[in-house]
């Protein structure tokens, strides 16, 4: 196995057992992410999102399969199972992951799901209605945005 694609199933086993600061450690020091929940985002808030994630994850499941790496590039598919904290809805997001290496470390990761598939699951009839329409994704981003960036301040305070 090429160390890059030992590099994914790192990754997510650490997703797995919801250890976020695992997760973070895993991306260079100028590292992003992108997601159609959270848009595009640099190494230190990537790693806030997924330690704020995994915090709050009670009752997550991870399946990782397609696994391929190279030197430099790589790619994955991922299925996380569940409760969405704000409905108490269950979600079942299929995800595509792309990657970009440097130096055994994540330089770029995109992970491409449908934004309205998942609001449906999530947020119901009126994400299952509306979650096509660009101001409901636009909220959806802006909510998301806005409690990493309380997770950001709690952890800057050292709480």
């Amino acid at each position: 196995m090429h160390p890059n694609a030992q590099l994914i199933h790192d990754f997510y086993a650490a997703l797995a057992r919801k250890d976020g600061a695992a997760m973070a450690a895993c991306y260079a020091p100028d590292g992003q992410f992108s997601d159609p929940a959270f848009g595009v985002l640099n190494a230190s808030e990537v790693g806030a999102m997924w330690r704020m994630l995994t915090a709050r994850a009670a009752d997550l499941s991870v399946v990782l399969s397609d696994v391929q790496a190279d030197a430099d590039t790589g790619s994955a598919h991922w299925d996380a199972s569940y409760t969405f904290s704000k409905t108490g809805r269950t979600v079942l997001n299929r995800i595509d992951a792309r990657f970009r290496f440097r130096d055994g470390k994540i330089l770029q990761h995109d992970d491409r799901f449908s934004l309205w598939r998942w609001a449906g699951m999530a947020l119901g009839p009126s994400g299952a209605l509306l979650g096509w329409a660009p101001p409901m994704q636009a909220a959806i981003r802006r909510q998301s945005r806005q409690a990493l960036d309380a997770w950001q301040q709690r952890e800057a305070q050292g709480r």
